[in-house]
């Protein structure tokens, strides 16, 4: 069974693992349609989610363009009473062609939280969390932040959310953000989901201490660099052996990793993985959970198999050298963030 955790400094308990859901939906819709579950191919990962003490779930409105929160809302009900499971909405991405229809405007958060709680089939959710900075990335919004951060102060007065969370940005960004919640007295960000892993490593240059410094639980996105270093890609590219590594989804993979070592990295992953009897995917998120800022990981599974071995990852203890024998050949790369691709 997985370990419980505070995240960040809140009140709020969450399993040592969170399950990304970006895979579950309606074969066919959305960005990700071509690697889709349906509602009752994911019904045994939930199961099987929850009978592990994973009860953190995290998807987005823009998954599957709605069909996400659709399944996940109808399988955490059918599943679980309200009060054993903690999940998480994101928004800022668009969700249609009108300018209202994405980014952090009041207008498009008010509108947005009841969008996502009526697919959902709940009344409120554990955390919503911005998907990105309210003026860059998938939001590429104009809302004055002090508009972003009073309405979503709102959003959790009124009980449509519980706790506000945060997905990557600059750290002058995310600390701005806090700062103007903190002078108004607003609902401040107990989370930030960045993007973290062995072979993107940029976020522990400033992201990391912030967070670790200020009670902020960090609960990476792609710990398994969309598997890259699970070895579905077998040393570059071209090698993908999986549905997603082969399909539209590479180029989004090659966009988000470029840096020489990256696969260097990962043969390192195998290696670590074949000496201890471990899986490559287990020592990633074994390595993850090294770090002691990182809260829970946000990973993503197509099978049951899957999820359990990285349930059985969280108990993997990594000796030191090993560690270090995987760190050792980063080299650092550019931010994505300011290439707009994060």
């Amino acid at each position: 069974m997985l370990k419980t955790v505070q995240l960040g400094e809140s009140g709020l308990s969450v399993s040592r693992l969170c399950l990304g859901t970006m895979n579950f939906g309606e074969p066919g819709r959305g960005h990700q349609g071509d690697w889709t579950l349906s509602i009752d191919e994911a019904r045994p990962i939930f199961r099987a989610a929850l009978d592990h003490g994973l009860f953190y779930f995290d998807c987005a409105d823009v998954y599957g363009l709605g069909a996400c929160e659709e399944v996940v809302g109808a399988l955490l009900r059918e599943l679980a009473p309200r009060d054993q499971y903690v999940v998480t909405t994101k928004m800022a991405a668009p969700m249609g062609k009108n300018p209202n229809q994405g980014g952090l405007s009041r207008k498009h958060v008010m509108e947005g939280i009841d969008a996502s709680l009526k697919r959902m089939g709940l009344e409120y959710v554990d955390q919503l969390i911005i998907h990105r900075h309210p003026h860059g990335g998938l939001a590429k919004g104009t809302a004055p932040i002090e508009e972003t951060m009073e309405a979503l102060h709102d959003v959790v007065k009124a009980g449509k959310a519980l706790y506000l969370g945060a997905s990557s940005m600059f750290a002058w960004q995310f600390c701005e953000l806090q700062m103007t919640a903190e002078r108004h007295g607003w609902t401040k960000f107990i989370s930030m989901q960045n993007h973290y892993n062995l072979i993107y490593r940029e976020e522990e240059r400033e992201m990391n201490p912030y967070c670790a410094m200020t009670g902020i639980g960090l609960t990476p996105w792609s710990p398994l660099a969309r598997g890259i270093l699970t070895g579905a890609y077998k040393g570059g590219f071209d090698g993908g052996t999986t549905t997603r590594s082969q399909g539209g989804d590479r180029k989004r993979t090659e966009g988000l990793y470029r840096g020489e070592m990256d696969f260097k990295i990962a043969a390192r992953c195998v290696e670590v993985a074949e000496k201890l009897g471990h899986t490559p995917a287990q020592i990633a998120v074994a390595w993850l959970l090294t770090k002691p800022e990182v809260t829970a990981p946000v990973v993503g599974v197509s099978k049951i198999s899957q999820l359990d071995q990285l349930v059985a990852a969280a108990s993997i203890e990594l000796p030191s050298e090993d560690v270090a024998y995987l760190e050792e050949l980063y080299k650092p790369v550019e931010n994505l963030l300011s290439i707009g691709t994060s």
